[in-house]
């Protein structure tokens, strides 16, 4: 398995096609949520990949923050169906917060699917709102500090 971070510019149009592809699979099909994929943060995000012999079977995106006191995002992150279970998940969160803190410190902000909270509590996430209903999933607002990332990495 190998990761990579590339900034929009970076990113060749096989390797968005992909990523389009790979996000549109799991949140649009799989998951029944008829939504606009295309927000308009991908072109500010750094966008890391997890590739198995050249092919692409996760994703996250990290945006930064809007204002100098808001929160770095982590969205978008999927894994492809085939490659759940074995941890890839976990491990492609764990990278994708080290270079949100690297580059920008401060918190970690992320919109996860509520089923998936216990997984990102012990991830050092913690609630920080009630549950809304984004695109017919139900999702749920979690914050964690930076300062607290390398201490449970």
């Amino acid at each position: 398995m190998i990761f990579s971070s590339r900034t929009f510019a970076e990113l060749n149009v096989y390797t968005l096609y992909d990523i389009l592809c790979l996000r549109q699979r799991v949140f649009v099909v799989e998951q029944h949520s008829a939504y606009l994929d295309g927000d308009g943060l991908d072109p500010q995000a750094l966008h890391l990949l997890a590739e198995d012999e050249n092919v692409l079977v996760g994703y996250a995106r990290i945006v930064p923050p809007a204002q100098a006191d808001d929160a770095v995002r982590i969205g978008r992150l999927v894994i492809a169906p085939e490659q759940r279970g074995k941890g890839l998940g976990t491990r492609l969160m764990r990278q994708a917060m080290e270079l949100a803190c690297k580059h920008y410190g401060g918190v970690i902000a992320i919109s996860a699917q509520t089923y998936l909270e216990p997984f990102y509590e012990a991830l050092g996430f913690a609630r920080a709102g009630e549950p809304q209903d984004e695109a017919g999933v139900s999702h749920v607002a979690m914050q964690r500090p930076c300062s607290a990332h390398a201490v449970s990495l």
